[in-house]
C-alpha cells in the first residue's frame, strides 16, 4: 500500500504539470458564448489573431505564461457558460437593449434628448476592464438629464472607450458610438494625466510588431480656452510658426509637470509624452480645432460639426485607417510605418535574449540618402557633390492637346465630359515592387523591368500618336534626349515594342512590395465608406452615376471621411518627398524630413510613374475601342469630347451591355472612373485657346478661371 509521502509526491507532480486546456472546439464555444472575437482575445493575450485561430482548431497550443492566462480565462468563461447554455452563476439583471450599430459608427442622437426609462439603466461594464481609480470617467446618469448611450465595450482592453474623444468647454469628452466621458481637467497636464490614467482611450496596434496608437483628444475652441490656450494663434510669430512660443504659460506648465513636446512644439497637433517606461508608452496626441487642425480640404465641414459628430467622423477614420496623428498626409505616412514596423523581436544567438532587430520588408530605422538624380536640387547629396547630371521627372500628367489638332467633328460635339479615376495613386500602389535598400551605381547596365531604380536612357527616337500625350513626360511632350526614368516608365516603353538601352543607372538590390498592406487597408476604407454612402459594387453604371451624384448629401460625416481617405492617399505619397520649409532654409542643409526612413523620393516616383503609365494605357485603349482622343489630362482626370452630357455617351460597351476591358470603366473601386464634371465643348475650346487646362476647371466651371493654371 502506498505511503502518504508517495501519494503527496504523485499529487505534487500532477500540480507541476502544465495546465490542461479544454478541447479546441470547447475553447471556441466558450469564447463565442462570451461574445468575444478572436481579434479581441488576441489583443488581450498579446498575440496574433492567427495564433488564436490555431488554438481553436487544434493546430497549436499556447506556451507559458500565455498558457496560464488562457486557461484562467477559459475557466472563468466555463463558470458562466455551461455546455447546455445555462449560466453557472446567477443571471445578471436585465440590461438595456442595444440598437444595432453599423460598421461606420451610428451617428449619436442629441446628447441632451431624453430617452425611454428602460434605456437609462447603467450600461454593462466591459468585463476585461482593468481596475482603475475609484472615480469612473463615465458621467453618472444623475449628473444631468439621461442620455442615449450604448454599452462602452467597443474595443479590446485597455481601450474600452475607443481611440479618441472630442472635449467641449463643459468637461464632456465625446467618444465614438455615443459615449460621453467626464473630464475634470482644467490644465493641459491634467488632461494628459486623465487621458492616460482614466479615459481608457487608445487603439490596438495594426501589426504584431508595431505599437498601439496613442489616444487622441480633440479640443473644441471652448475647451482650448478653458485649458489656458488661445482660441486662435494671434501673434505674428505664432501665425508664422503655427505654434506657441516656448515661454507661453501652457508650455511652461507642461515642462514643469515633466512632460515633453516633440520638435514640432505646441501647434495644431501637439504630441505630449514622457519617455516610455518598459513597454508602456506615455503619450497623448492633441488636436486643436480652432487652430485649423482639420484642414477643410481634407475634412470638409467637420470642424463646424457638433462634438459628437466630430467624434463619429474621426472615429470611423480611426477604425478604418488609423487614429489621426496630424494632417491626412502625416497620417498616410504614419500608416505606412504602422503596417510595416521597422523592427521586430529577434533572439540573440549568443545570449538567448530577445532584442530589437530589423523587420524584413520594412524600411528599417535609419534614413537612406537617395541617388543624386532621385533627390531634389537643394538636397545635400546634390549640393555637396556638385551633381549636374539631371533629375528624375516622374510626375503626374499636366497636358492639353493643341487646339489646332482638334478635328471639325470633335469641335461640333456639344459636350466636354471629365472622368476622374478613383484614388489613382492607390491603384498604382497595388503589388508595386519598390527598393528597400540604398541605391547602387551601375554604368551601362542591361535593363531589367523587375529591378526598381532610376535609369538614364534616351527615348527621343520613339514616335507615338501626336493626339495623345507622351507616356514618358509629365507635360506629354516627346523626349528630346537622354533623361532619367523610373523602371515602370521604361518597362512600358518595352511593352510598346521599343528597345531600351540604359546609359547609367542607380538600382536597389533589396526589394519588396512595401506599400501592399497600406494599399489594402486604404482600399478597404475607401470602398466601405462609399458603400455606407450607398455607392456599392453591384450597381449598374446608370445607378452608379446617380448614387455618386447624391452621395455627399447622404451623410456629411461619412462624406468627410471619404474625402479624408482620398487625401490620406495623395498626402501620404507626397510626404515621401517632403521639401524643406521656412524662409531661413539654405540649399545643402539637411531638413527634418530627411531624418525619416520614409523620406523616399524613389518610392514616390515609382507610384507616380506607374499611375501615369496606367493612364496612358487606358487612353490608348480608348482610341482602339472608340476612336476618341482626349482634350486634356490633369493627374487622374481626363476630359473627352462627347455627344451627350454623360460618360455613358462615349464609354465602350460590348453588345451584352458590359464594359469593354482595357478602357475607362465606371465603378467605386480604386482605378475605376467616376464623373468629374460636364461643360459645353465651346467652354473647353475657349480654355484651351487661352492656354488653360479644362481638366483643372471642369468641376467648377467659369468660377475658377481667374486663378489660371
Amino acid at each position: 500500500m502506498a505511503s502518504e509521502e508517495e501519494l503527496f509526491a504523485s499529487v505534487d507532480a500532477l500540480l507541476e504539470e502544465e495546465p490542461q486546456l479544454p478541447p479546441p472546439a470547447e475553447r471556441a464555444r466558450l469564447r463565442e458564448s462570451a461574445g468575444i472575437t478572436q481579434a479581441r482575445l488576441a489583443v488581450a493575450l498579446k498575440t496574433s489573431t492567427q495564433s488564436v485561430k490555431n488554438w481553436e482548431n487544434g493546430r497549436s497550443e499556447p506556451k507559458p505564461p500565455r498558457l496560464d492566462a488562457y486557461q484562467r480565462l477559459l475557466k472563468g468563461w466555463a463558470a458562466k457558460h455551461s455546455a447546455h447554455g445555462v449560466p453557472a452563476v446567477p443571471a445578471p439583471a436585465p440590461q438595456p437593449t442595444r440598437a444595432p450599430v453599423p460598421a461606420a459608427f451610428a451617428g449619436p442622437a442629441d446628447p441632451e434628448a431624453p430617452v425611454p426609462a428602460e434605456a437609462t439603466a447603467a450600461p454593462t461594464a466591459a468585463p476585461t476592464a482593468p481596475a482603475g481609480p475609484e472615480r469612473s470617467p463615465v458621467r453618472p446618469a444623475s449628473a444631468r438629464p439621461a442620455r442615449k448611450r450604448v454599452n462602452p465595450n467597443i474595443a479590446a482592453a485597455p481601450y474600452q472607450y475607443g481611440p479618441l474623444a472630442v472635449l467641449d468647454g463643459n468637461g464632456r469628452a465625446y467618444g465614438v458610438e455615443g459615449i460621453i466621458l467626464d473630464c475634470p481637467a482644467t490644465t493641459v497636464p491634467e488632461l494628459v494625466e486623465w487621458t492616460l490614467q482614466e479615459s481608457r482611450l487608445g487603439a490596438a496596434k495594426l501589426h504584431r510588431n508595431g505599437k498601439d496608437s496613442d489616444p487622441l483628444i480633440v479640443l473644441t475652441a471652448a475647451a482650448a480656452v478653458k485649458l489656458g490656450l488661445p482660441e486662435r494663434l494671434e501673434g505674428r510669430e505664432e501665425r508664422r510658426s503655427l505654434r506657441l512660443p516656448e515661454d507661453h504659460p501652457v508650455v511652461k506648465q507642461i515642462t514643469k509637470a515633466k512632460w515633453q513636446l516633440t520638435r514640432r512644439g505646441f501647434g495644431p497637433w501637439p504630441r505630449i509624452y514622457r519617455k516610455a517606461q518598459g513597454r508602456e508608452r506615455q503619450c497623448v496626441q492633441l488636436a486643436i480645432l480652432s487652430w485649423d487642425a482639420l484642414d477643410a480640404r481634407s475634412w470638409p465641414g467637420v470642424a463646424d460639426m457638433k462634438p459628437a459628430d466630430i467624434a463619429r467622423a474621426l472615429g470611423i477614420y480611426a477604425q478604418r485607417v488609423i487614429t489621426p496623428r496630424g494632417s491626412t498626409a502625416v497620417s498616410g505616412l504614419e500608416l505606412m510605418t504602422a503596417l510595416r514596423p521597422p523592427t521586430r523581436a529577434v533572439q540573440d544567438r549568443e545570449t538567448g535574449n530577445w532584442v530589437s532587430g530589423h523587420n524584413p520588408g520594412s524600411l528599417g530605422t535609419e534614413p537612406v540618402d537617395p541617388a543624386p538624380p532621385e533627390a531634389t536640387p537643394e538636397h545635400p547629396v546634390v549640393v555637396n557633390s556638385g551633381w549636374t547630371g539631371g533629375f528624375l521627372n516622374e510626375e503626374s500628367y499636366q497636358w492639353v492637346r493643341p487646339v489646332d489638332l482638334l478635328s471639325d467633328e470633335e469641335s461640333l460635339l456639344p459636350f466636354a465630359v471629365g472622368l476622374d479615376l478613383n484614388t489613382a495613386f492607390l491603384a498604382a500602389a497595388a503589388r508595386l515592387v519598390v527598393g528597400l535598400s540604398g541605391p547602387e551605381h551601375f554604368t551601362g547596365p542591361k535593363f531589367n523591368p523587375k529591378i526598381p531604380g532610376s535609369w538614364l536612357v534616351d527615348l527621343s527616337h520613339i514616335s507615338l500618336d501626336p493626339l495623345l500625350p507622351s507616356p514618358f513626360t509629365p507635360d506629354g511632350t516627346r523626349p528630346t534626349g537622354p533623361a532619367w526614368y523610373q523602371t515602370h516608365t521604361l518597362a512600358y516603353a518595352q511593352e510598346l515594342g521599343h528597345d531600351v538601352h540604359p546609359i547609367d543607372a542607380y538600382l536597389r538590390r533589396e526589394t519588396g512590395a512595401y506599400l501592399d498592406p497600406w494599399h489594402d487597408r486604404l482600399k478597404t476604407a475607401y470602398v466601405d465608406t462609399l458603400a455606407d454612402l450607398g455607392v456599392t459594387k453591384d450597381l449598374s453604371d446608370t445607378e452608379f452615376l446617380a448614387a455618386m451624384e447624391r452621395h455627399k448629401q447622404t451623410d456629411p460625416a461619412l462624406a468627410a471621411v471619404l474625402a479624408a481617405v482620398k487625401a490620406t492617399v495623395k498626402g501620404g505619397i507626397g510626404k515621401l518627398r517632403e521639401r524643406p520649409q521656412g524662409k531661413d532654409y539654405r540649399d545643402g542643409e539637411r531638413w527634418p524630413a530627411l531624418e525619416r526612413p520614409t523620406w523616399r523620393p524613389d518610392i514616390r516616383a515609382a507610384v507616380i510613374s506607374k499611375s501615369r503609365v496606367n493612364m496612358h494605357r487606358k487612353l490608348s485603349n480608348m482610341v482602339k475601342l472608340t476612336g476618341l482622343y482626349p482634350l486634356a489630362v490633369l493627374s487622374d482626370c481626363v476630359v473627352y469630347p462627347s455627344p451627350g452630357d454623360s460618360p455613358l455617351s462615349f464609354l465602350p460597351y460590348a453588345a451584352s451591355g458590359k464594359p469593354q476591358p482595357g478602357g475607362f470603366r465606371l465603378g467605386p473601386t480604386p482605378g475605376l472612373a467616376k464623373i468629374e464634371g460636364v461643360q459645353s465643348m465651346l467652354w473647353a475650346v475657349d480654355l484651351m485657346e487661352k492656354g488653360l487646362n479644362p481638366a483643372r476647371h471642369i468641376k467648377g466651371g467659369d468660377t475658377v478661371l481667374d486663378e489660371g493654371e
